[in-house]
């Protein structure tokens, strides 16, 4: 998944200032983690989680160890070197730190005091119920000592290093007053003083060993979790990096099943705009099929995929997580839509300059042809074929400077300034300007809203532009009532609101209408054939399309199919 955050980081601009910022928070809270490690970690008691938790194993182990000699003793099962034991007394002894264990075990449960305070009372209890224990087996030798290290030991997990040391102090002090007790009054032998100076020797070496080891798991414990935080924020931005993406992105497992998708893919897909997990969903079969081809053949053709049959397209490219493909396969998903804005855009600006000198080059001398041809009609030398002649150099005339126009119509326009608004109002609005201006009774329109409250995102201005051009075309040709059919709705597939224009005329023909968006073609002999190709231009300069749907004998319809509504955020 390294490699993929990569990959999802490189893809986009933003993603690595966002991976700078975001870097330098991180090593800035690394740094305070080290500055607080360098510090004195050890004059802190462990007060966390953990800590607790480690405390409560180590008071059930003294639970366990108090109940096997409360239970040794109240069968007389005890080891025979306990034989001079009083039994009434040492099970007596064993219940009453049986207890103690287990008021100390609820206490940690509960948290009844500071974990220091808990730890520090519990080592005294062992200190002295251990010292008890080994006079009740007859002295040192009884091997009670080795308890006396165990509680030690777990002592250092807690404290500071000179309680350890105090707590290590403390217990070799009540081991020797035992010794020395039991060798002045109760016939110990003098080989106790070596074993008493043994174990004093090490219980200062277990607390300084110990106190190294629980020093070192604290730093260790405190890095670790310092880097968890790393890591998780660094999870974060790349979550927020990949989710942000105009790219669609989607990551396949080795056995082809999707397992990660980001709001773009699942846009692109028609999953829903809020996230939708891919995982619920099967690929399209275009993309499925593209992706079975590059398994095969290692074909990774960047060329526009059609994923339905509602015009929406995207560009796919398939690259592998591991070697042999054995990591996943990470799809990237682009817009076509979006893609041909881009390229639009660097084609209006081309095409502007390339206007600029048709029109400096030829306007002029257009005009001054114009202008001689109208003098020459005023002369009344002229006879009626001469006439006519003067007639086409006026009419051609005009239709040159008219493709002119229309040429730089295109090259100065203005970027389009998409907004999101009610389509109702608006196309009522429009259609009523169009009955107007063209004289057109009621009759001749009919509008069917599939839906009534779409909203769509466009520039207003060449909305109304293409819709006009659109318009025009279907009147020169319609020849029945109604003149003009629209239909408003969403599109069941891709969910993208459309508006679709129908006329009532003689349709075209295969090869005419797969030439109808070409610049310059036209089937009328006044025609410039840009006014197709310019609403086209202006749809795609939107993230929308334009399409000829039908073109048979019941008429002609075409569909502007609009920005998907749930992807505006990701196109900003």
């Amino acid at each position: 998944m390294g490699n993929f955050n990569a990959r999802c980081i490189s893809r986009t601009g933003i993603a690595a200032t966002l991976f700078m910022s975001e870097s330098s928070l991180l090593r800035a809270s690394q740094h305070d983690s080290r500055k607080e490690l360098d510090g004195p970690i050890n004059s802190r008691i462990v007060s966390d989680e953990r800590g607790w938790q480690a405390l409560r194993y180590f008071c059930l182990y003294r639970i366990i160890i108090a109940g096997l000699f409360s239970v040794l003793a109240l069968i007389e099962k005890l080891p025979s070197n306990f034989a001079k034991i009083d039994l009434q007394n040492f099970a007596l002894i064993a219940c009453t730190y049986l207890g103690l264990a287990i008021v100390a075990q609820i206490g940690v449960e509960r948290r009844w005091a500071l974990i220091r305070l808990l730890v520090y009372a519990q080592v005294i209890v062992d200190i002295v119920f251990i010292t008890v224990f080994i006079r009740a087996s007859g002295g040192i030798d009884g091997g009670f000592g080795m308890l006396m290290i165990v509680a030690i030991a777990g002592a250092c997990l807690f404290v500071k290093p000179k309680a350890a040391i105090f707590f290590a102090a403390l217990a070799t002090l009540a081991g020797l007053g035992e010794t020395v007790f039991g060798i002045l009054y109760l016939d110990y032998p003098s080989t106790d003083y070596t074993q008493a100076s043994l174990l004093g020797a090490g219980l200062f070496a277990t607390a300084f060993l110990a106190s190294i080891l629980a020093d070192q798991a604290r730093r260790s414990e405190a890095l670790a979790a310092a880097q968890a935080v790393d890591i998780e924020n660094l999870s974060r931005l790349n979550d927020y990096i990949v989710q942000r993406m105009r790219s669609g992105i989607i990551v396949l497992d080795d056995k082809h099943s999707a397992v990660l998708n980001n709001e773009a893919a699942a846009s692109m897909l028609s999953a829903g705009s809020d996230g939708s997990d891919l995982l619920k969903i099967a690929l399209p079969e275009p993309l499925a099929n593209a992706y079975r081809r590059w398994l095969t053949d290692d074909i990774n053709s960047k060329t526009p995929l059609e994923l339905d049959s509602h015009g929406s397209e995207v560009i796919v490219s398939f690259t592998p997580l591991g070697e042999g493909r054995a990591g996943g396969t990470l799809i990237f998903l682009e817009d076509a839509a979006e893609i041909r804005q881009r390229a639009q855009q660097l084609k209006l600006a081309s095409l502007g300059r390339l206007t600029g000198s048709i029109a400096h080059e030829i306007r002029n001398p257009l005009g001054a042809i114009r202008a001689a041809g109208q003098l020459l009609n005023e002369s009344p030398k002229l006879n009626d074929q001469d006439r006519r002649l003067t007639e086409i150099i006026e009419q051609h005339s005009q239709r040159m400077n008219k493709i002119i126009e229309n040429a730089m119509t295109i090259g100065r326009r203005k970027l389009a300034i998409a907004e999101s608004f009610s389509l109702r109002p608006w196309f009522e609005s429009f259609l009523a300007e169009l009955q107007e201006r063209k004289g057109l009774q009621v009759s001749d329109l009919r509008c069917d809203w599939l839906e009534s409250d779409l909203v769509v995102r466009m520039d207003t201005s060449q909305l109304h532009q293409v819709l006009w051009n659109l318009c025009e075309n279907a009147l020169r040709y319609s020849s029945t009532d109604p003149l003009l059919a629209f239909t408003c709705g969403r599109s069941s597939g891709s969910a993208r609101p459309f508006i679709e224009v129908a006329d009532s005329g003689p349709g075209m023909s295969d090869k005419v209408a797969e030439q109808i968006f070409e610049p310059f073609y036209t089937g009328e002999v006044s025609g410039t054939g840009l006014g197709l190709y310019i609403a086209r231009e202006l749809c795609e300069s939107n993230q929308a399309s334009l399409v000829l749907t039908a073109h048979g004998h019941g008429g002609c319809r075409f569909r502007i199919n609009f920005a998907h509504p749930d992807r505006q955020q990701l196109t900003e």
